[in-house]
């Protein structure tokens, strides 16, 4: 989570995507916590990793409003796409999921958390295709980023399950 973070605040954040859409990848750690996790403890993750976002990026608790959402409705928007047969404890993966449910549920997570960063940080309907175009870039730049990032994570255990 502390490398997660790292990589948002000094890779990230100095990625703009056509100027002025960023992905957050920060929301990859919500997304990637048991369905069997107490809520309280899935929004306290939020709320902290948002307001670590926002002390260093300056954004004024955008980071920590838009994660505390994200890690509010993440159980709904897992039930949307998890399987149906599914034990108390589960963990959104490649490997539980089929990958289109996968990229569905990280692309409605990031989509959740970059419209209400967005939406925050313009407060106002006047830039509306500007805050339009970032919440689309930066969701689907951090979708992306995520996806890759769970590939590459289940490829290396299941290398590390053949290997024993």
């Amino acid at each position: 989570m502390a490398l997660l973070l790292l990589v948002q605040l000094l890779l990230l954040n100095h990625l703009h995507l056509f100027g002025y859409a960023t992905p957050l990848i920060i929301g990859y750690m919500i997304i990637c916590f048991e369905s069997g996790m107490s809520r309280m403890s899935q929004l306290w993750w939020g709320f902290i990793m948002g307001l670590i976002y926002d002390l260093f990026s300056n954004t004024m608790g955008m980071g920590a409003a838009s994660m505390t959402l994200l890690a509010m409705m993440k159980p709904y928007l897992l039930k949307l796409f998890m399987p149906r047969d599914v034990v108390d404890s589960f963990k959104p993966t490649i490997q539980t999921m089929n990958l289109s449910n996968y990229i569905g549920y990280t692309l409605a997570c990031m989509g959740l958390l970059h419209m209400s960063f967005y939406f925050l940080e313009a407060f106002t309907l006047s830039d509306l295709l500007l805050t339009i175009g970032a919440m689309i870039g930066g969701t689907l730049m951090a979708t992306l980023i995520s996806v890759c990032t769970e590939y590459i994570v289940h490829n290396r255990q299941q290398e590390r399950d053949v290997m024993k």
